[in-house]
């Protein structure tokens, strides 16, 4: 059977959720991936009221659509983040702002409330962020010491432990969405999270080719030695526009700069060998839903959810049941062919 599309909702957080419901069903998306964002979801309420996590779930059920996976990237990003500036500050309530601590707290706490949000609501996926306490010693100038990276390992399974205990109680899996500040964002260091957190199940990733794409990641093979851990999948392109004079660091441009050395784009529109995404994920078995994450700074964004809803059906396939020369490995019985001359 082919997988479920859906639309994360983050993208379209400023509009209310009946909204976003009734523009995806008309575009023919099959559900939601749920973004805990705007009138969205709010997942303390849904954790603690039940009535209000079905009342979500019917108000999509009236557009025909379902809900795989819950997303809280934003809260996910703070548990790991120093959280020492005032770009943090609007990811959290406002009695927060410059509490480097206390925005931590919230964001636990908000990650524990997703997972009793998602079992109220018979979601069994929460997609997010892990932030990192070591993404500024990216670059070693001054010279990283081993022993910092192995402590921001520690870190991480220090905070990240007591949250995945509410997952495990609450049969929930969470999904970290391999990337650029997080702790895993390559093969490498997505096996090194998943040591950290002595390979818990209750912990894996939300796969998304379009950063692993422009970070010089083959997404296939990701998926190739890590397909027992892809939880949920993201679909987002990306293009490449390295012209010897803007690097993959984005120049400390916004998106959608002229200048910039690499742009997400609509699936479809950018340089992604989605095909061979398909395949790995075919062999792998991964049968959850593939969610259009739309990120497109140069389309406009209705037109490209439309557009990205009916790539992504012409995209998917399902697997083979038989080898396709598989006949012709049987002895030919007497008469199968005919009498010889």
């Amino acid at each position: 059977m082919a997988r479920p599309v859906t639309l994360f909702t983050a993208q379209w957080a400023d509009m209310p959720l009946e909204t976003v419901a009734g523009l995806a069903a008309s575009w023919g998306y099959d559900g939601l991936e749920v973004a805990c964002m705007g009138d969205h979801l709010d997942p303390g309420r849904a954790a603690r009221d039940s009535k209000y996590a079905r009342q979500q779930l019917t108000l999509l059920s009236r557009h025909g659509l379902k809900v795989w996976a819950l997303g809280n990237p934003l809260a996910g990003q703070l548990v790991s983040d120093p959280d020492d500036d005032e770009r943090s500050d609007a990811w959290a309530p406002a009695d927060c702002a410059g509490d480097a601590e206390r925005k931590r707290q919230w964001a636990v706490q908000a990650l524990k409330d997703s997972a009793r949000a998602a079992a109220n609501m018979g979601v069994s996926v929460v997609t997010g962020s892990s932030g990192s306490p070591i993404w500024h010693l990216l670059y070693s100038q001054p010279p990283v010491l081993p022993h910092m990276i192995e402590q921001g390992y520690g870190r991480f399974a220090e905070l990240w432990n007591p949250i995945l205990d509410v997952f495990d109680e609450c049969g929930v899996k969470f999904a970290l969405e391999v990337m650029p500040t997080q702790m895993a964002y390559d093969v490498v260091t997505a096996k090194r999270a998943l040591a950290a957190l002595d390979h818990r199940a209750a912990f894996g990733f939300n796969f998304d080719p379009s950063h692993l794409f422009w970070l010089m990641v083959d997404p296939a093979r990701f998926v190739a030695e890590l397909g027992d851990r892809i939880y949920h999948v993201h679909v987002k392109d990306t293009a490449l526009h390295l012209d010897g004079r803007a690097s993959i660091l984005g120049s400390h441009l916004p998106f959608g700069h002229p200048e910039r050395g690499w742009e997400f784009r609509t699936p479809g529109r950018g340089a992604i060998n989605f095909e061979a995404i398909i395949r790995a994920l075919n062999h792998a078995g991964y049968q959850g839903p593939l969610s259009v994450e739309w990120e497109d700074s140069g389309m406009e964004r209705q037109a490209g959810a439309r557009e990205a809803c009916q790539f992504v059906r012409q995209l998917d396939f399902p697997p083979s049941a038989i080898a396709f020369d598989s006949m012709l490995r049987q002895s030919s019985g007497p008469g199968s062919q005919g009498a010889a001359p």
